[in-house]
């Protein structure tokens, strides 16, 4: 059975890490749509996440039927679902952060097994030098090491689509952390789940 096709049309305003996963989502649904990216990088500065959505928001607003805001809360600590409350077709992904919305059920037992557990998607992984190493300073200051991962006892690679396999960085990444390494197939299906509920769901 095919996919029910929405009849409205998409914008996405989505975070930069997850693009990828978001375009393959859409086009395996037959969504009309279209996409703009936010800078991943802001997530080390999540303050600057709802401010830059805004501006995206006051561009796109009037343009579409549904948008769909391409994060969890992702660390704003609110505020982006307080910007979003002015915009009553815009819509974020519900959960605190993508490894929850990747992982589901992987995540909540990773998480209560193991509470110090630094996570990494196929992005993240990726980008890991850039994203973490670099803008943590890491590459400079090793030292902080113990200050920024002190309390982190694992490291979870979350692989979403396994034809772009990111163990070797992630595995990288846990050794120079000093983290046991573990890795789980998350794919696609909890994410994709939560935007047909939240697009094709309401337009039945």
């Amino acid at each position: 059975m095919q996919p029910k096709a929405t009849i409205v049309k998409i914008g996405i305003i989505a975070c930069g890490a997850i693009v990828r996963e978001l375009i393959a989502i859409a086009n395996r649904r037959g969504w009309d749509y279209e996409l703009t990216a936010v800078p991943a990088q802001l997530h080390n500065r999540p303050e600057r996440i709802a401010p830059a959505v805004a501006k995206k928001l006051d561009a796109w607003a009037s343009r579409f039927d549904r948008i769909l805001i391409g994060y969890a809360d992702c660390g704003t600590i609110g505020s982006l679902d307080a910007l979003l409350a002015r915009y009553p077709h815009a819509v974020r992904i519900p959960g605190p952060h993508c490894y929850e919305f990747y992982g589901g059920a992987l995540f909540d037992q990773q998480s209560e097994r193991q509470p110090g557990t630094f996570y990494l998607t196929d992005f993240l992984a990726h980008h890991y030098e850039g994203l973490v190493i670099e803008s943590l300073g890491l590459d400079r200051y090793p030292e902080l090491r113990d200050t920024f991962f002190g309390n982190y006892q694992e490291l979870l690679y979350l692989r979403q689509l396994p034809d772009q396999d990111e163990s070797q960085r992630a595995r990288e990444a846990a050794a120079r952390l000093g983290l046991a390494y573990k890795e789980a197939d998350s794919g696609l299906e909890v994410l994709e789940e939560r935007l047909v509920d939240l697009i094709e769901c309401e337009n039945r």
